[in-house]
């Protein structure tokens, strides 16, 4: 793998001004990047799952105005979309790297997977490490530690709220030195997406 992790410059694509020129840059700067580490991560996933994982790459198509404030790469049993299935993702915002468990307001059945998810909550605060993230719109960056939440109380929202959503995973900052090491960032992340395994397991 010729991944050699994020730069400063990649972090500051997200200050250009312009929906073309900082969609320009995304593709020019990180997209590679997403390709390289997500074409691994995929094959590593497919392997701890048993079953085939598809790597996806946001590509912000529905914006006309605005210009995208992250981007990132899924990767979801799908091989047509992500949205609509548990995912994995990892992903940047200006000041911070991303890497999630997700479940968008797309899913069709996410009331079905909140109650597991609420039926095994003792089982999910067992095998989450404590010092994971939360995060109940995947468009903010206010996620809040697992041990800062109400995670019953998140988990009946992302149920009874039609737009609710529910990440799971941890966050890098930008100033991080482990975001400019790609070898031990994609041990980092194959790391975070395999403790995050028995969660997915239990929501599918």
């Amino acid at each position: 793998m010729n991944f050699a992790g994020f730069t400063t410059k990649d972090f500051e694509t997200f200050t250009i001004d312009g929906l073309d020129e900082r969609m320009e840059a995304i593709r020019e700067r990180i997209q590679p990047k997403f390709n390289e580490l997500g074409q691994v991560l995929s094959d590593d996933l497919s392997l701890l799952l048993q079953n085939e994982m598809h790597l996806h790459i946001a590509k912000h198509l529905r914006r006309t105005i605005n210009p995208p404030k992250d981007t990132w790469l899924a990767i979801a049993a799908n091989k047509r979309g992500y949205k609509q299935h548990p995912h994995f993702q990892v992903g940047l915002f200006d000041d911070h790297l991303f890497i999630w468990l997700a479940y968008i307001y797309e899913l069709p059945n996410k009331e079905n997977i909140a109650e597991k998810f609420l039926n095994n909550i003792e089982t999910i605060t067992k095998i989450i490490p404590n010092d994971y993230y939360v995060s109940l719109d995947h468009t903010k960056k206010d996620a809040k530690p697992l041990t800062e939440i109400d995670l019953y109380a998140s988990l009946e929202r992302f149920r009874d709220v039609k737009k609710a959503e529910f990440l799971i995973g941890r966050h890098i900052n930008a100033n991080d030195p482990l975001v400019n090491d790609g070898d031990k960032l994609y041990l980092f992340i194959k790391e975070t997406f395999k403790a995050l395994v028995p969660l997915y397991k239990i929501s599918i």
